[in-house]
């Protein structure tokens, strides 16, 4: 039995699941109200989405402001601060409100004219239909490679494939979300997905053919392998090449070798040349004078040292000397008046007493001391 023409809705009637900021800033653009209003049949809308769509954002580029805005209030889930809402979702709700049919729809997504026909025609099914049938609609293009920029401004060129496979695997859609699609469905388009694996995906990479060590001399099979990929170097070599590389020229190996030669000779050259030697030559005695002057510069400081103390040290040798002297007349004139003292205090207090030895040893010394002293004023 052949499917109904008529499309079910699936989810929000009213809204077409669309974000409700996004649905307010269409419903109240000036574009939407006065100039789409005027177009009342699904091939005039057709013709403004060839004229007016040059990506799929929701938003033009530069007109909604979401710096330093988090959480619930950011870009990412589309209910932060508004801006102007892009000519291809007005389109997409012009489209809603067409009620397409299934012939139509298909007519979308075959069109030739532009890819923004076709990709405004796989948006209104991931917004309307339901999860179950996606990949009945997506599934038999999967592999479409028609090219699309998505961004606004230009700069996300994308396959119609990749599209498809994003919005069948993933939920956002730049400052939007698409509607949540329920886990045991999306886990079904999953695994479909890994079935189908994109025709161009990344081949594993070809290993590079190894050359024995025995046909090349070292540095050589680095050397091929940078400048021609070892084409045209021995007949073993040549032996394994493909088709495609005999048509290119051969590679002169010897050819790279003296180049590599006279690149060496130069830089030796470049390396002994007299006037290096002459300055390495300088810097090295210079360097060698400055580290023998040290110890001479420091056996020198300690002469220095050396003398200055034994200066100081015969400077003041006299001058102790000269103290000692001193000190030492000061104490015999301080001992003679002692001396002479001593015999009166003990006369004055001893007269009628006997004259004892030790009285009698200072009589005598102070006798002694007065005719040196009398002896030394003649």
């Amino acid at each position: 039995m052949a499917p109904s023409n008529i499309l079910p809705i699936w989810g929000n009637e009213q809204t077409m699941n669309l974000n409700n900021l996004i649905l307010t800033n269409i419903q109240s653009s000036p574009y939407f109200k006065v100039n789409l209003y005027q177009l009342k049949t699904y091939h005039e809308v057709i013709d403004e989405i060839y004229y007016k769509v040059s990506h799929l954002e929701p938003w033009e580029k530069g007109s909604r402001k979401t710096a330093g805005q988090t959480g619930m209030c950011g870009g990412v889930r589309g209910v932060g601060a508004g801006g102007i809402v892009s000519s291809a979702y007005c389109l997409l709700y012009k489209l809603y409100t067409l009620k397409l049919t299934r012939k139509q729809l298909n007519g979308l997504l075959t069109h030739a004219d532009s890819p923004y026909i076709r990709g405004l025609g796989f948006m209104y099914i991931r917004y309307t239909q339901p999860p179950v049938d996606l990949w009945e609609w997506f599934e038999p293009y999967l592999d479409d490679d028609e090219e699309v920029d998505v961004k606004a401004g230009g700069g996300n060129t994308m396959t119609i494939g990749e599209i498809l496979r994003q919005w069948l695997s993933k939920l956002e859609w730049y400052a939007t979300l698409f509607p949540r699609i329920p886990v045991p469905v999306q886990k079904d388009l999953e695994i479909k997905l890994r079935q189908h694996p994109p025709p161009y995906a990344a081949q594993p990479a070809k290993q590079e053919e190894h050359i024995p060590d025995e046909e090349v001399s070292f540095g050589e099979a680095e050397r091929v392998s940078k400048h021609g990929g070892g084409q045209g170097h021995r007949g073993g070599i040549s032996s394994r090449r493909s088709p495609h590389s005999r048509k290119s020229p051969p590679f002169d190996i010897a050819k790279a070798i003296e180049k590599e030669k006279s690149r060496q000779h130069r830089d030796r050259e470049r390396r002994h040349s007299p006037s290096r030697d002459r300055h390495g030559s300088r810097s090295k005695d210079r360097h060698r004078s400055r580290s023998r002057d040290r110890p001479r510069r420091r056996s020198r400081s300690r002469e220095r040292r050396r003398s200055k103390d034994r200066s100081l040290q015969h400077n003041s040798r006299p001058r102790d000397h000269r103290r000692s002297r001193d000190r030492g007349r000061h104490h015999r004139s301080r001992s003679r008046e002692r001396i002479h003292r001593l015999p009166d205090r003990s006369h004055d207090r001893d007269r009628g007493h006997r004259e004892t030895s030790f009285e009698r040893d200072l009589r005598r010394e102070r006798e002694r001391q007065r005719k040196n002293g009398s002896l030394e004023r003649v």
